[in-house]
Parts: structure tokens; C-alpha cells; sequence
């Protein structure tokens, strides 16, 4: 068994984890002084956002020095100690690796910019003229003027050029960053937007042809030549560091997409997330207004036909990965459950981490930490949110349910402080509601922490990593594991009635809440959850 196929993944948003130096942003220091906490909480991988130099045009993800840290977070003697004191608790460490595009900051396109006859100029897309209509995943088009007629090609901000995989010096430019992480003894990389290191030809145009900025992912997006580029870097660094892990972004694969990076033969991603698991419809309070900010609801239907797939599709040969949020969206508690019901997530958390897969568990998350508020709109920093704003305003609604509602769909949604105490200032502005911090829940054994607590235990189990994952029913959300003659049975009852279900004398309760236990049988209260172990019967 390689190691992280019992991986339990914690993401660290490094900024708002939790602040070593005082100066009120989350920094590497500060994520040292927490290991333990981790390790008791029953992590053992962390996976941290960025931390490499950057302008923090978007936040990290716009990288000017790949071998640097940006002293916001600390210095490299910081990371090297964390490195350390992560293995000398048995952990591992994952960091983020952005092969997409570098910041205009970067040397490597300053030069480009400054003399077209430089080679780096081959390290990015220059053009002529704009040569098509493709639009940017952050609005406006794709092709950015740069003087003298050029334009050069950004699929995110235009501070954040494209590298050009094509060229091989751009590839082997990007291997040598991982090699030198590698060898400093981190254990694996999130692949940050790689399926998008391939383009397709710039002749091709957007449809409709007469709309300008048309997102066509069709020619940027899962393209065949991710697969070799995607290969070829993955066997180069095997032949030094074989037991790396390597967790691919892959926001828009479906499950076809998704298991032709995973399938083992080809050498590509050992496991990736995909933003498709959770299918949303807008939820239009004012046509008048843009959609972009207005609330969405949940397809709860879908999303448990979605789990099929992937465990049938994925789970078969592999480990699909289970979250309920990221940096990139808002806080499961916020987004899928009921704030002020903490068993909403302790539901929603034991449906997902007890299927067949890798838990990636959001900083805070394990406390039922909800979305970070803004309290004016200039700090939700997004095209379209002053005009929104004021577009609201003028219909008459009130301040604080419009930047509630564009809180709840903004991308800091998710990105508050870790709540360690009562006392706790957001670096971005804006403030987080009032909620049962850590050092207040571990007094509480009933707590979210220790709910996680106990639960991450139970992953760690045999039966909930390798065993066959079968589902049971729709309502309540039911499904079972069986491995060797055991048997575990997992109830979730995401309605709002009383549900009741079997109870065989051959079966333990080995986690539940909100739930009543007779004699026979169990009653699942709404957003009542249970795990039933026993022997497996054919």
C-alpha cells in the first residue's frame, strides 16, 4: 500500500491558519506551533496553498521566484524546519505547484516583455493582433496588449501569463523547481490548474464567432497533449523521488476525464479533485440584478447519483477524493448545511469522509467554521462587485443582506481566520460570526473538533479505506463498506423528518449524533448521522 492511500489531507490557506510573527497574517511559523494540535486532530498530510514569491495579485497564485518564500510567510529556513517537524511526527507535506502561468513579476517574462528577441520570449504565447475571441476566466479576454501590436496570452488575470509547454526549455524549467522541492523533502504537489498547461491552435475561434470573450474551454482545457506533457514530468521525477504523491486540480473533469489522469499505466496524477460534485442552480432573487453574486441552491439528488459515479467509475482501481470545500469555495456548514445547527456538518462530514477515498479537509473546517463576512464592498476584491453593489442598493435592499449574499459567493468565502481563540482579526478586512473556538471546543467533548476527532479515526480503519463501497439507499443517504467478512453501514438523513432504520444485534454503534437508540432500531433525527459496524453477511 503506498502511503497515501490512508492519506487524511489538510489544507492550510497559510494566510489565515494562524499568525507565528504578530503582524496579524497567517505565516509559517505559525503553522510549526500547531502540529500537534494537527496530529491529535488526526491529520497526517498538509497540504499548504503558495508560499513562494509573489505580488499576492491572487494570493500566491501568481508566482515571481519559484525557489523564494515571500517574506509575508517567512524565510526558507522557516519551511526547511517545517519540512522537518512535519516528518518528525510521522506527517507528510504537500505544497502547491502552479504550472500554468507565473506572474508578470517573474524574471523570466520581465525579460520576455523587454526584449522580443529574448529566448524567454518562447516561455510565454506572443501574438500579433488578437487572433481570436477567447475570453478569460476572470473576465475580459485572453490576449493582453503589451506594445508594438503584441498581445500575449493569460487564461486567469492579466498579471499572470501562460507558459508555453510546447516549448521543452519551459518543461524542464518547470521539473527543476519540483526537483528542488523535492529534494528540500516535500512528498507530493497539488497540480494547480494543469489541465490547462495545453492550448489548442489560436486560430480556432469562440462560439458564437461574433461574441467577443467567449470562455471556450474546448481548446483550453484537458487537451491530449496535458496527458504527455503531464507524463513526461511525472517519470522524470519518479526516477529520483518514487514515493511522491501528486494531486491534480482538475476543476471541470467529469469522471471520464478524471480517470484518464489517474489511471496508473499512464504515469500522470495519483489522485484529483474536480469542482463537478456539487451541481448547483441559481437561485435569481431579482432578475434586474446580475446572476453572479445571487444565491445558489444545492441539487442534493444529484450530487448522490454524482458519489455513484465516482466511487463505481474511480473507486474500482483507485481513491477518488472526498471534500466538501476549498480556498476556491464557500464552507460546507455555510454553503450545504444550516449555521446555526452544528449536526448539519457532522452529517454532512460523516456521508463523505467514510466513502471509499482521500479526505481533504478546509483549515477550520473541523470546528464548523463558517464563511467570512465582508463588511463593505470594497473588500470583496471581484470583477463586478462595486457594480452589484450599487445596482442593489439602488433597489432598495439593505446593506447587510446584500454583502451577506455576496460573502456567500465571493472567492474569501471560505478564507476567514482559524478561529484558535475568541479574539481573532481577519487579514482581509470583513469578520468572521460568532462561533465556538478551538480553545473552547476542546473542553467540550460534544464539539465539531471532536466529532472530526473520532471520525478521522474511524478512516484510518481498513474496512473505510480499501473496502468495496456499496450504497444502501437515497433517503436517508445510505451506503455500506465490506472488507474480509466485516461490514460497516453509513446512515445520513439530509431531510427534514424522522427516519427510522434497522438495528441488528450483530451491530455497533461506533459513531453517531443526533440520533435515538431502541431496540431494534434507530431513529435519525433531520441531520442525524450513525456508522454501524458488524459482521458481513452474503
Amino acid at each position: 500500500m503506498k502511503w497515501w492511500e490512508k492519506a487524511v489531507i489538510y489544507q492550510i490557506y497559510p494566510k489565515s491558519f494562524a499568525d507565528g510573527n504578530g503582524d496579524g497574517i497567517g505565516d509559517i511559523q505559525g503553522i510549526c506551533e500547531h502540529l500537534d494540535e494537527l496530529k491529535q486532530l488526526g491529520v497526517n498530510t498538509l497540504w499548504l496553498n503558495p508560499i513562494f514569491q509573489s505580488p499576492q495579485v491572487d494570493n500566491g497564485y501568481d508566482i515571481s521566484d519559484y525557489y523564494e518564500i515571500d517574506p509575508i510567510f517567512g524565510t526558507m529556513a522557516d519551511v526547511e524546519t517545517l519540512i522537518e517537524q512535519v516528518h518528525q511526527r510521522d506527517m507528510k507535506i504537500i505544497f502547491d505547484l502552479v504550472l500554468n502561468h507565473t506572474s508578470d513579476r517573474h524574471p523570466w517574462f520581465q525579460e520576455a516583455i523587454s526584449n522580443p528577441d529574448s529566448p524567454y520570449r518562447q516561455f510565454y504565447y506572443f501574438q500579433k493582433g488578437k487572433p481570436n475571441n477567447w475570453g478569460s476566466f476572470f473576465g475580459g479576454s485572453v490576449w493582453e496588449p503589451c506594445g508594438n501590436g503584441d498581445y500575449y496570452f493569460h487564461l486567469f488575470d492579466k498579471k499572470m501569463p501562460d507558459l508555453n509547454w510546447k516549448n521543452p526549455k519551459v518543461r524542464q524549467a518547470m521539473l527543476d523547481v519540483a526537483r528542488f522541492w523535492a529534494a528540500k523533502g516535500v512528498d507530493g504537489f497539488r497540480l494547480d490548474a494543469f489541465i490547462h498547461i495545453a492550448k489548442a491552435d489560436f486560430s480556432l475561434q469562440g462560439q458564437p464567432e461574433n461574441q467577443s470573450n467567449v470562455v471556450a474551454e474546448q481548446y483550453f482545457a484537458h487537451l491530449d497533449e496535458v496527458h504527455t506533457y503531464l507524463s513526461e514530468f511525472r517519470q522524470a521525477l519518479d526516477e529520483e523521488f518514487p514515493h511522491l504523491f501528486y494531486l491534480g486540480e482538475a476543476s471541470s473533469a467529469n469522471v471520464q476525464q478524471a480517470k484518464q489522469y489517474i489511471l496508473p499505466e499512464h504515469h500522470e496524477c495519483d489522485a484529483v479533485v474536480s469542482f463537478r460534485y456539487f451541481e448547483e442552480a441559481d437561485c435569481i432573487i431579482d432578475h434586474q440584478l446580475p446572476k453572479r453574486f445571487q444565491p445558489k441552491q444545492w441539487n442534493q439528488q444529484s450530487f448522490i447519483h454524482t458519489m455513484d459515479e465516482w466511487q463505481d467509475e474511480i473507486g474500482s482501481f483507485g481513491y477518488p477524493t472526498l471534500y466538501w470545500n476549498n480556498h476556491d469555495m464557500a464552507r460546507v456548514i455555510s454553503r450545504f448545511g444550516d449555521e446555526k445547527n452544528p449536526a448539519s456538518q457532522k452529517c454532512l462530514a460523516t456521508l463523505m469522509y467514510l466513502q471509499k477515498g482521500i479526505p481533504m479537509i478546509l483549515y477550520g473546517e473541523e470546528l464548523g467554521l463558517p464563511d467570512w463576512m465582508a463588511s463593505q464592498v470594497e473588500e470583496i476584491e471581484e470583477d463586478g462587485a462595486e457594480p452589484f453593489y450599487q445596482a442593489a442598493m439602488k433597489k432598495g435592499y439593505d446593506k447587510h443582506y446584500i454583502l451577506t449574499m455576496m460573502s456567500h459567493q465571493s472567492r474569501n468565502a471560505s478564507r476567514g481566520m482559524f478561529s484558535w481563540n475568541q479574539k481573532v482579526k481577519q487579514w482581509n478586512g470583513g469578520y468572521q460570526r460568532e462561533m465556538m473556538p478551538y480553545n473552547a471546543q476542546m473542553l467540550d467533548k460534544d464539539s465539531m473538533w471532536h466529532f472530526y476527532q473520532q471520525l478521522l479515526q474511524l478512516k484510518q480503519e481498513d474496512l473505510f479505506v480499501r473496502g468495496k463501497y456499496e450504497r444502501i439507499s437515497d433517503k436517508p443517504y445510505a451506503y455500506r463498506r465490506i472488507l474480509e467478512g466485516e461490514e460497516a453501514m453509513v446512515y445520513a438523513q439530509l431531510g427534514q423528518d424522522d427516519v427510522v432504520i434497522p438495528l441488528r444485534k450483530n451491530q455497533e454503534v461506533v459513531l453517531s449524533q443526533n440520533i435515538d437508540i431502541e431496540r431494534e432500531h434507530i431513529i435519525l433525527h433531520p441531520y442525524g448521522s450513525c456508522v454501524l459496524k458488524g459482521e458481513y453477511y452474503e
